[in-house]
């Protein structure tokens, strides 16, 4: 497993923006495809984004395509989220996840690693 670390969480109005990063430490990240997820109180996890372990392939959730974009740095160990266009909606702690095989999972239970999450919070 590889131990993973969000930061770039905050408080931001509707249409602003923000830029979520996933740090790894232990071990380097380009062995990983990784994912994004969020959870929203009172609901399920919810897939939001995967890379492919070299990052050539992506896939995005109907509800955040166009508005966020993920991108990786295999040199830094980073997985980042750009955030574009925040909607009330989007308010959730997010949680960057890695898994072994070089493609996405739209499924949480296919992830071997977690971070903590960080929260995101977009007022009206």
């Amino acid at each position: 497993q590889v131990q993973l670390v969000e930061s770039g969480g905050g408080l931001v109005q509707a249409g602003g923006s923000l830029r979520l990063s996933c740090a790894a430490s232990g071990r380097t990240l380009s062995p990983y495809a990784m994912g994004w997820f969020r959870q929203a109180p009172g609901k399920e996890r919810e897939f939001v984004v995967g890379i492919s372990r070299s990052g050539s392939s992506t896939y995005y959730a109907d509800s955040v395509k166009g508005r966020l974009t993920i991108s990786r740095d295999n040199g830094k160990n980073t997985v980042y989220l750009q955030m574009n266009s925040l909607k009330p909606e989007d308010t959730a702690v997010y949680y960057c996840a890695a898994r072994r095989p070089s493609i996405w999972s739209r499924d949480w239970v296919d992830y071997d690693s977690w971070g903590q999450g960080t929260q995101v919070t977009v007022s009206s």
